[in-house]
């Protein structure tokens, strides 16, 4: 224990003994700093004094200034700070002693007047004090001087307590998930539900997956790396629209992208195709910048995009032709795609197709370069096994991926209903698996079992919330948008 701790040990224990509980009891604030503000700030120090309004707010003290009989203190609620002036003459001596031996950090509970300073900050002026909770450890003196520039990260409620940006930012996430409810339930007719995260077979998306063991059954279970193929079974039992909005969970490297466990949103509807699903996605995008920005422009790291100008819509093999001039529309074997990739250094493994090859120039060629909101559309058969062949050409998918500013931020498409084909889309990643894919699917019974009995035409969507929100609120990194990231384990927990 350093010095600081052992002296607020010290006043904890004095609280003790002058009959104080230093971890206090239930108290009930009247007002929220930020309602103070809205309502009173605009009248004058003339004026409040007429009204003569009296409330009670409670918080932890921030900052601390005066000395004798006279103290100011800012104290931090949940909507911002306000600022105290308290005399000793005002409240008497057992109470002012109660503010003078409090530390930075400690939660207090204050009763007074609404007034003006001569310098024209609003002010509680003091009658009152109720102690609340003792910090027994100091904050930071300026968080962003920590040495270790990740303890935002490790330790966040640090982070909230002395970061605005930060708090801001976390309180729009939650308006930002509320506003796409909002739009799935009041504007598309869809009913939110809640799926497994126990899996017995891993599918859904292309990731490894977390293993777990169930004791009493003695059988393996897969933390969920996607909410897909549950919901499509509630489409097969007539629920007609569902979304989930969940943690899934996938055993993959951190960066700023991409984290063990993060949350998406999925949506079904059935009688979609990817076109309306295309149509849905505009919708929640627009409905959630909203959240930040009126006129649905927002900046992201220096770049700004329009969220209300509709999105481009353009083919994989347009785009990438667009950005390379090699032209996949021609049929062709897996060695002249092979001679393609070897003349313009692409990589590939033994086991890709054609398609492969195809999605792999993208990733390379295109993606980064993409600005605007943009649809890509026609995603090969061979890295869609779960989405429906193009009638008119069967070697791409009715699949999309929305692009901004080279990142992904939704995938798409008219889901495929055929159980048959379905079967055969699964053993070909089988296949793949055995062929050293580790993060191919395998065969889920149970699902070509509800398929088996009828699924209607559904057009199915996959966003991360995550990156949305990373989006809207620029910030630079998921951690930043998550409020405990996965970090390695610190050797000194202290």
């Amino acid at each position: 224990m350093n010095d600081q701790m052992r002296v607020r040990h010290e006043k904890m224990d004095e609280l003790r003994e002058e009959g104080i509980d230093p971890f206090g009891h239930e108290f009930k604030p009247t007002a929220l700093a930020k309602d103070l503000t809205e309502e009173y700030d605009k009248y004058s120090k003339e004026e409040l004094e007429e009204k003569d309004v009296t409330v009670t707010i409670a918080g932890r003290m921030v900052a601390k200034r005066g000395s004798g009989k006279v103290g100011f203190a800012d104290i931090l609620d949940r909507s911002g700070r306000m600022q105290i002036y308290i005399r000793k003459d005002v409240v008497g001596e057992e109470k002012y002693h109660i503010f003078k031996r409090s530390d930075i950090g400690d939660f207090l509970g204050f009763t007074g007047e609404v007034i003006k300073t001569d310098m024209g900050q609003l002010t509680v002026r003091v009658t009152d004090v109720t102690f609340l909770s003792k910090a027994l450890r100091p904050l930071p003196d300026k968080f962003h001087g920590l040495q270790n520039k990740e303890q935002k990260y490790r330790q966040r409620y640090l982070d909230l307590i002395s970061n605005r940006e930060s708090f801001d930012r976390f309180q729009n996430r939650a308006k930002i998930i509320s506003a796409i409810r909002n739009f799935l339930d009041n504007k598309m007719d869809f009913t939110e539900v809640e799926t497994p995260v126990l899996h017995a077979s891993a599918g859904g998306a292309s990731a490894r997956p977390f293993i777990t063991h169930h004791n009493a059954l003695d059988i393996q279970l897969y933390l969920r790396i996607a909410l897909e193929l549950h919901l499509k079974r509630l489409i097969v039992g007539g629920m007609g629209r569902v979304y989930e909005i969940g943690r899934v969970f996938r055993n993959e490297g951190m960066d700023k992208e991409h984290n063990p466990e993060f949350t998406e949103l999925e949506s079904y509807a059935a009688y979609f195709d990817f076109k309306d699903v295309m149509d849905e996605t505009e919708g929640i995008f627009r409905a959630a910048a909203k959240v930040v920005t009126d006129d649905g422009k927002v900046t992201y790291q220096g770049n700004e995009i329009d969220l209300d100008k509709p999105f481009k819509r353009v083919h994989m093999v347009d785009a990438i032709k667009e950005v390379t001039g090699v032209d996949f529309w021609p049929e062709m074997t897996i060695d002249e795609a092979r001679k393609l990739a070897d003349e313009h250094h692409v990589k590939y493994e033994s086991y890709w197709k054609v398609g492969h090859i195809i999605n792999e120039f993208f990733e390379e060629f295109v993606e980064s370069t993409i600005v605007d909101p943009t649809f890509v559309y026609g995603h090969p058969i061979e890295i869609s096994p779960l989405a429906k062949k193009n009638a008119d050409d069967p070697r791409f998918t009715d699949r999309f991926e929305l692009y901004i500013l080279g990142n992904e931020y939704a995938n798409a498409f008219s889901e495929l209903n055929d159980p048959i084909d379905q079967r055969q889309r699964f053993e070909a990643q089988v296949a793949e698996r055995e062929a050293g894919n580790d993060e191919a699917q395998g065969i889920d019974e149970d699902f070509i079992k509800a398929l088996e009995y009828g699924m209607p035409p559904t057009g199915g969507l996959g966003i991360g919330i995550d990156r949305l929100v990373m989006l809207l609120t620029d910030a630079p990194s998921i951690r930043d948008v998550l409020l405990f990231p996965t970090m390695r384990p610190e050797e000194d927990q202290d």
